[in-house]
């Protein structure tokens, strides 16, 4: 047990400190539990490749097709053109085009497409001569998504990596009244914060949550799945509008002031700058052309593939995996992680263009196939396998942690905490986990942290997921500080932000998120997964808890 110990505070030091990079002290468990004599090396290697990083590998391969098709461009615009320009709807829009994107892509992606995208926008709604030429966005250097740049970068991003960012916009500020100024700071924060929140919704949406499944499905074996795709998006899916549009109200206040009527653009003034907005959207708009071949068959790939997600087995009814590949007990042989690599598998295989032959310029007579929807070159150039190492090595540090029975003993000594009630310590965990990541990588937060809350969970018979699941939750609560997160950081380098502007609006949005993530707890989220008892999978094998029945009720 004190070896264990000693190989996650080693870890959990350098993770904080980031003395060595965040993948490259994933790789400790492999060296030292074999010499502590914790884990046989070939058990702690399966560890790096289990069913939730396939999973990942998968989600990514759809993700990385979307991006380099400009698909998400072409949604983001679209959606936009929909919901209006008006001051409040104009940042709604942004915020939920943005969180939709979050929810399949990498969060960092999104809020490099749409802040450029949101300052285009800007620059037009303060520019008086923008009701001019409506062709004038197809000359605006900050609308298009730009190359990375190698002279800015963010440093200390999730995945501990410097982040190309967009360069920011050169158009000076200094002529900017208060109140645009205000506009400008509410758009901007509106991006990187809904980026942080739709990834909740989705368990590919951002890391933490496959966290979660790794380390539940690693420390409870015979959970029965109880976290997978459709349990998981009917929990976290409300969660998430419910804090988006709580966030777009404090925002509004914050930035906008009271005055709704001229929030929602009423007056003279408002229309003007509405249509000059406007034009500015139709016209990159229209510059994407009629929609591709290829982005058609991205986009009926995407839809089979969160409906394969969501139907697999989504608990309430038998889903096809249990119909078509049921095990000896009538669970699904075939996982989410199975799904999405079925699905990134056909993405090598379907041509980008249709009917599928083309003339080779090269050889005249002679016919070669267009290029496939998604090629392993740009797989490998977008795929962060450093993230994927990390995630193998919390898998890893929580297996290590059971084997060694360091997790038992931390179950022993928590059980005081029995007498507080269950809904206190999950608020105050969540207090705990908001502040601490907004110093930290969120992944090396939830991988340190779900390990010991699962040893607490057991120790005092309260349902694990009671407090693993808020807690990993509020890992993506990093709202405050620029290095908190790459959305965060991304959006602090265009300018026209101060620290103080994004912990003053962060704050009270960390305290929304934790209330947010409480009223889903102890509502919604008790019957999607049985939270009022203490499972029979739970119960540790070599403790007292044996001799707890599986019906024994230490419900919220």
């Amino acid at each position: 047990e004190a070896y264990c110990a000693y190989a996650i505070i080693l870890m959990a030091l350098f993770w904080c400190t980031e003395a060595l990079p965040l993948a490259v002290t994933a790789f400790l468990p492999l060296v030292l539990f074999p010499m502590m004599d914790i884990m046989d090396a070939s058990e702690v290697s399966v560890e790096y490749l289990s069913d939730s990083n396939v999973l990942f590998v998968g989600g990514l391969m759809m993700a990385i097709a979307v991006e380099h098709w400009n698909l998400h461009k072409r949604i983001a615009l679209r959606v936009l053109l929909i919901i209006g320009v008006r001051p409040a709807l104009l940042i709604l829009g942004f915020m939920l085009v943005t969180a939709f994107l979050s929810m399949w892509i990498s969060n960092t992606a999104t809020t490099a497409m749409m802040v450029p995208i949101a300052h285009a926008v800007l620059n037009h709604l303060h520019n008086s001569k923008a009701s001019g030429d409506p062709e004038e966005g197809r000359e605006n250097p900050t609308f298009e998504l730009q190359e990375q740049s190698p002279q800015k970068e963010v440093t200390k991003p999730d995945n501990a990596e410097a982040l190309p960012v967009p360069p920011a916009p050169s158009e000076p500020r200094a002529h900017l009244t208060q109140q645009q100024a205000r506009f400008s700071q509410g758009m901007s924060l509106c991006v990187c914060y809904a980026a942080s929140i739709g990834g909740i919704a989705t368990l590919t949406g951002t890391t933490p949550n496959l966290v979660l499944q790794g380390q539940v499905n690693s420390l409870f074996p015979k959970n029965g799945n109880v976290v997978n795709f459709a349990s998981w998006f009917g929990f976290a899916f409300p969660t998430m509008i419910i804090l988006l549009l709580l966030a777009w109200l404090w925002l509004q206040i914050l930035f906008l002031g009271f005055n709704f009527r001229k929030n929602f653009g009423f007056g003279e003034q408002a229309q003007e700058q509405k249509q000059a907005a406007l034009r500015v959207i139709q016209t990159q708009h229209k510059l994407l052309g009629p929609m591709t071949f290829a982005e058609k068959a991205v986009t009926v790939l995407f839809a089979l593939l969160v409906l394969l997600w969501l139907t697999r087995e989504p608990g309430f009814f038998s889903g096809w995996g249990n119909l078509a590949f049921p095990n000896a007990n009538g669970e699904s042989m075939v996982s989410d992680g199975t799904v999405a690599i079925f699905i990134g598998i056909i993405l090598f295989i379907v041509p980008s263009d249709f009917p599928g032959l083309t003339q080779n310029p090269g050889e005249p007579g002679k016919l070669k196939a267009p290029p496939t929807l998604l090629s392993w070159k740009t797989m490998n150039e977008k795929m962060p396998w450093n993230i994927l190492l990390l995630l193998g090595g919390g898998f890893a540090l929580a297996k290590g942690s059971e084997e060694s029975g360091l997790s038992m003993w931390l179950g022993d000594k928590l059980t005081p905490l029995e007498s507080v009630p269950p809904p206190a310590i999950a608020i105050i965990l969540c207090f705990l986990i908001a502040a601490f990541t907004e110093f930290t990588s969120n992944v090396a937060t939830t991988t340190l942290f779900l390990p010991i809350l699962a040893s607490m969970a057991q120790a005092i018979c309260l349902h694990p997921l009671y407090v693993m699941l808020p807690c990993t939750l509020a890992s993506s609560l990093a709202f405050m500080l620029p290095v908190a997160t790459p959305p965060n950081a991304i959006v602090f380098s265009f300018g026209g932000l101060k620290v103080t502007d994004m912990a003053r609006a962060g704050f009270l949005l960390n305290i929304i998120g934790v209330l947010v993530i409480t009223l889903a707890m102890n509502s919604w989220a008790i019957s999607i997964f049985n939270l009022n008892t203490f499972p029979s999978w739970a119960q540790s094998n070599t403790t007292q808890l044996n001799s707890v029945a599986d019906s024994t009720t230490a419900g919220p």
